[in-house]
């Protein structure tokens, strides 16, 4: 199973390209479980609950695995519950760090945060999109992760870039 992460700062246009992805190649993709979490308990958290949406994350991971056609697509990952930790909390537990080892994804495909902010009541980070998307860079490349960057204002742009980079993985382009 070839597991592609979309990441990225909020309001980067992931959940979008997830689903457009799922369609254009015919399979699963994992929604982002924080979203239900935290509508479900409301947007206030507190670092158990990261650990708890982390591992409804990965666990709705495996189960959407069962469904998808060679190639499952992460709306969010991870490494988003990682960096959200760090920055609110200034540290990650360790069973989120474990699992981003252990469980890797084959591309992670980071969404630059060029998209206008829309505001929405579980966001909570507008005006450090750019400083957030400079930690997504920096922990993929500590993580020696095969990445690619999508951006532009453009939907159709983006979903073109990111079709490109996938089928390169996966070996169905030149």
């Amino acid at each position: 199973m070839f597991k592609v992460a979309i990441t990225g700062p909020e309001s980067s246009g992931k959940t979008n390209l997830a689903i457009a992805l799922a369609a254009h190649y015919k399979t699963a993709y994992t929604p982002e479980f924080s979203r239900l979490f935290l509508e479900k308990h409301g947007p206030g958290y507190d670092e158990p609950d990261l650990l708890e949406i982390a591992k409804g994350q990965y666990n709705w991971e495996l189960a959407y695995a069962r469904d998808a056609k060679r190639l499952l697509i992460c709306d969010t990952d991870l490494l988003v519950i990682k960096i959200w930790s760090e920055v609110r909390f200034q540290e990650c537990h360790p069973w989120i760090e474990r699992q981003l080892h252990l469980h890797p994804y084959d591309l992670f495909l980071l969404c630059k945060p060029d998209l206008p902010w829309e505001p929405d009541p579980l966001r909570e980070n507008p005006d450090d999109r750019d400083q957030l998307y400079q930690r997504y860079l920096k922990a993929l490349r500590d993580m020696n992760a095969t990445f690619a960057e999508i951006s532009g204002l453009d939907f159709e742009q983006r979903l073109q870039q990111a079709v490109l980079f996938i089928d390169r993985s996966l070996g169905l382009a030149g």
